[in-house]
């Protein structure tokens, strides 16, 4: 795949046709139901299966017993697989796929998917790696499918609100954001770690092993991560997410939910530049808390904007100051004529006193029917999804050169057609990670 031959502009403007074409499907009516494989069926991947349970499920997959009997029990008609790459090679009935594995094989089960043209929804991060988003992102736009990531907050009421007051002009030009998560998981830094006993966090790899639980595929699990010995700081979930290996932290996790409000509320794609901040990266694991600025330029009307990531222990100086309501974890805009703060439920326009007579537009974005409803309903008519690849993708990549630039303690300028961050070269083995031997990722 030649990533220099993408001009500028066409990343930049992003190929939409993959979320918008006709699907290609079996069922020529929005009434008849999908074969849907599930791949990943214990926590959120139980969820989701629970979330598109409505259709025909012809195949169940997970390498824990466990999750996967439980998910038999329901729908005792599917096949039953451990690894999915056996499932691909059986999926000539199969319309679309549900994958919930862990994020180090997210790509691994989704790219077949789009090679053999079925529609994909995938829990979020999409990806581990920049380099695999981008993969993604160009697999669905030659497959032409419906895709969706798990950002399921994107589906809410009260965010397309948010999106609406903000693209309206409601508080003016926006050239500031903050968006903050008070979850502290993960690797604390010696002085944060004292002041933090009761926060959960682990300081290093085992130097034992534990047995395998019987009910468990290890190898499977590790997919294309590096091989280690079996121990309970890795699994069951959430525990891997906080390992570099297995998952990228609360940045990408819980960015995806908290960063997609100003990334679609202000239109963001490809930033130029990336600063972080927060203890010493550890070799292992994921920090608890850290901090990651981005600069975008203009898009469109909207200025260049700044946009701030904290979790853990930061918060922005306005918070700080008591400036702003002090919530938990929220997202706030400053523009030149107002502020607005929103969390995943509720918004308020500041000061409060000056927009005590402020008329709100009218609602332009339809209310969602429900995001998994959407994605079935767009693998059924062609429809678009909201959180197709393309968008999310693009929203997955960012949140990762937020790592990327607290891991290599340097500022990013960012090259999205290349993919390399100028002048930092050890970024690349964090852009696009090697493999386990037996795993390759053939784009």
């Amino acid at each position: 795949m030649n990533h220099s031959s993408l001009s500028r502009r066409r990343f930049l403007t992003g190929i939409l046709a993959s979320a918008t074409a006709p699907a290609f499907l079996r069922a020529q009516s929005p009434n008849n139901k999908l074969n849907i494989a599930v791949i990943g069926c214990g926590g959120r991947g139980g969820s989701n299966l629970g979330g598109v349970g409505s259709e025909n499920i012809v195949a169940l997959c997970d390498v824990n017993e466990r999750a996967l009997d439980a998910a038999a029990a329901k729908h005792p008609k599917a096949r039953k697989y451990t690894d999915f790459r056996k499932l691909y090679e059986n999926a000539n009935d199969v319309d679309a796929v549900v994958v919930s594995t862990c994020e180090q094989t997210h790509a691994f089960a989704t790219l077949p998917a789009l090679k053999l043209r079925k529609h994909v929804y995938c829990e979020k991060p999409l990806t581990h790696s920049i380099w695999e988003a981008r993969v993604i992102r160009e697999a669905t736009r030659k497959a032409k499918v419906a895709t969706q990531m798990g950002t399921q907050i994107h589906a809410t009421s009260n965010y397309r609100r948010v999106v609406e007051l903000v693209q309206s002009g409601a508080i003016g030009p926006v050239r500031e954001a903050h968006v903050w998560v008070s979850r502290a998981w993960g690797w604390q830094g010696e002085e944060a770690s004292k002041r933090n006993k009761d926060i959960v966090f682990v300081t290093d790899r085992p130097t034992s092993a534990s047995p395998i639980p019987a009910h468990l595929d290890w190898d499977l699990w590790l997919g294309p991560a590096p091989e280690r010995p079996f121990h309970e700081v890795y699994f069951p979930g959430p525990k891997w997410y906080r390992w570099w290996d297995f998952g990228s932290g609360t940045m990408s996790d819980l960015g995806s939910h908290w960063n997609d409000l100003p990334f679609w509320a202000l239109k963001l794609d490809a930033p130029r530049t990336i600063v972080a901040d927060g203890p010493p990266p550890h070799r292992e694991l994921a920090p608890a808390s850290m901090s990651a600025t981005y600069e975008y330029g203009p898009r469109g009307d909207m200025p260049a904007v700044k946009l701030t990531w904290y979790q853990g222990e930061l918060k922005p100086k306005i918070w700080e100051e008591r400036g702003i309501p002090r919530w938990d974890s929220g997202a706030l805009f400053i523009g030149d004529q107002g502020m607005l703060l929103a969390d995943y439920g509720k918004h308020v326009l500041l000061p409060e006193e000056k927009f005590k007579e402020f008329k709100r537009p009218l609602p332009l974005i339809p209310e969602s029917i429900g995001h998994h409803q959407e994605w079935i309903h767009a693998c059924k008519t062609g429809a678009p999804t909201t959180c197709h690849f393309e968008y999310s993708g693009a929203l997955t990549e960012a949140n990762h050169l937020g790592n990327v630039a607290y891991r290599t303690g340097k500022k990013i300028e960012w090259d999205p057609v290349k993919l390399e961050a100028k002048g930092v070269p050890e970024a690349a083995r964090i852009i696009r990670r090697e493999y386990r031997k037996g795993w390759t990722l053939d784009a």
